[in-house]
This record gives C-alpha cells, sequence and structure tokens, in this order.
C-alpha cells in the first residue's frame, strides 16, 4: 500500500452499499412503489387523454381564455401567439402531451408540498428534520435520480412525471413555510382574539397573505418541471424532451430546435398564467374574479338581461 496516495483504494464502498440496499427495496417492496403509480397514471391519463384528444383550437381557445382571465387580454394575446407558434411548427401534439405531464407534476407538487410547507411553519423541529432533506432533493443532479426511479417504477410517462415530482418538490415546501411564517403575528394574534380557531386562523388569515408567495412557489416548481422533460425523455417519457433527445441523438438541428422553441413557448405560457394567478388583490384593483376577463363579459351581458 502506498501511503502517499491512501485515496488510491476504495476504503467505504458506498456504491456497493447503495446498489445492496436498492435491490433489497425491489425485491421485497415493488409492490408499494407499483401501488404509488397508481394515482399518478390516473390523473396523467385523464390530462393526457383531454389534451390530445380534444380538437386543437378547443385546447387553444380554452388556453388563451384561460388566460385572459387570469393577467388580461395583453396575456391572452401573448398565450396565442405562442400556441400558434408551437402548432404551426408541427409540435402541438407532443406540447400537450408535456403540458400534461406538468400539470399532474404541479397538481401532486401543491397537494403534497403546501401541506409539508404549512406543517413546517408551525412547527420548528418538523422543520429542521424537512430542511436538509430538501436541500439534499435539490443538490442531488437530476440524472441520478433516473436510476431508482426506473428500477423502482420502471420507464415511461408515469415514472417521467414522479421523478419531475421529487425534483420539482422542494419550491412549493419551502416558499409555503416562507409565506406562512411571513404573516404579521398580530394579524394572527387579533383573529385568536376575536375567538377564531387554528382551522379559521389559517384559512382566513395566514393563507390569502401569504398566497403571492405560495404561487411563486408553484411557478418555480413549473419551470424545474419544464426543465426536467429533457432530463426525463432518457427513461422513454415522450413529449417536446423526446423531440430534443432525438435531435440530439440524429444530430438533427432542425428536430432540436423545434422542441426546443416549443418548452420556451409552453414555458411562458404556464409561467405568465401562474404568476397572475398570484397577484394580490391589491394588485388587481380590488376586483372580484367575476367581473374581470371573459367571466366579466358574461356576468355582465347577465346582467343586462
Amino acid at each position: 500500500m502506498d501511503l502517499w496516495n491512501i485515496f488510491d483504494t476504495e476504503w467505504v464502498p458506498v456504491g456497493e452499499w447503495v446498489d445492496a440496499l436498492l435491490q433489497w427495496v425491489v425485491t421485497h417492496f415493488r409492490f408499494i412503489f407499483q401501488a404509488i403509480k397508481v394515482p399518478f397514471d390516473i390523473v396523467l391519463g385523464a390530462l393526457e387523454d383531454g389534451l390530445t384528444g380534444a380538437p386543437d383550437l378547443l385546447i387553444l381557445g380554452l388556453i388563451v381564455l384561460i388566460a385572459w382571465q387570469a393577467g388580461g387580454r395583453k396575456l391572452a394575446a401573448i398565450s396565442a401567439a405562442a400556441l400558434l407558434g408551437i402548432g404551426l411548427m408541427g409540435a402541438w401534439e407532443e406540447s400537450m402531451v408535456t403540458l400534461s405531464i406538468v400539470l399532474t407534476c404541479v397538481i401532486f407538487c401543491s397537494l403534497i408540498g403546501i401541506p409539508l410547507g404549512i406543517a413546517a411553519a408551525r412547527n420548528d423541529r418538523f422543520w429542521a428534520v424537512l430542511r436538509p432533506l430538501l436541500d439534499l432533493m435539490q443538490t442531488i443532479p437530476s440524472f441520478v435520480y433516473l436510476v431508482p426511479v426506473v428500477m423502482l417504477f420502471s420507464i415511461g410517462n408515469v415514472s417521467g412525471v414522479i421523478v419531475t415530482f421529487i425534483y420539482a418538490l422542494p419550491p412549493v415546501v419551502r416558499l409555503t413555510n416562507l409565506g406562512i411564517r411571513q404573516v404579521r403575528q398580530d394579524m394572527v394574534e387579533a383573529a385568536r382574539a376575536f375567538g377564531a380557531s387554528r382551522r379559521q386562523t389559517l384559512v382566513k388569515i395566514e393563507l390569502p397573505l401569504a398566497m403571492p408567495t405560495i404561487m411563486a412557489g408553484v411557478n418555480q416548481t413549473i419551470m424545474m418541471a419544464l426543465s426536467m422533460v429533457v432530463v426525463a425523455s432518457m427513461i422513454s417519457v415522450t413529449g417536446l424532451g423526446q423531440m430534443v433527445l432525438r435531435g440530439i441523438g440524429r444530430l438533427d438541428m432542425g428536430l432540436a430546435t423545434i422542441g426546443g422553441l416549443g418548452i420556451v413557448f409552453l414555458a411562458i405560457v404556464i409561467d405568465r398564467i401562474s404568476q397572475s394567478f398570484g397577484m394580490s388583490s391589491r394588485e388587481r384593483g380590488h376586483k372580484k374574479w367575476y367581473r374581470t376577463g371573459p367571466a366579466g363579459v358574461v356576468h355582465r351581458m347577465f346582467r343586462k338581461g
């Protein structure tokens, strides 16, 4: 043994330990992970069937109406231009598959991440335990997630949603925790003084005041999910990421450019809409949601009638 180069020898076989642990989990608990796939499969299947099965112009119109309702006519025009660009490039089908994957990821990240963030804001000990886990999830390179996910969940779009969910979960947890903690304590104490329960205080005071920060976390989750679609395509996840991967494999710059531009246009639409949903009532001029956008048009028509 060369004492001057002792690190040429592997003294702690971490890789072998991890491989052995993963094989043991796959052998004894694979049925649990197959059960975990079920809700992801149901939601993804419903969204994918709806987005790809409906007429293209109907989906385009619905997204534009949602954009108009969320952020006004300017956002509706931007969304229409971006979606038309995707369609005219011939990447509509792939874009809808990618959108269904991102929406599924966001749904599960919100359902799990927001309650975790609330619990972390309420309990400092829980946050002390959760924070290192979130740090680990954010610092591990995204490619590293692919191997255990493939071994535990196989390949395909559902596995892609799960790996994207793991990668994109931390921001919504962190920013929900931050938003709840930033709510002024005097407002919380005033609600308690008037007899509000912890649940009523959370629903009526803390969540509304923290909503812009929470929606910023959801927005970051969306962006991380979109950034993961190309990496996830390596485990047979279809959509725009698969177009980019095929373009790289064939050295087809045109195909890779179409896939890349599709991701950019889709990111613009989703990013702007999600940011608009995070606007406070003050930024909206204290107007009720049904008095603006297409809902406002319908509301005024019924009032006149």
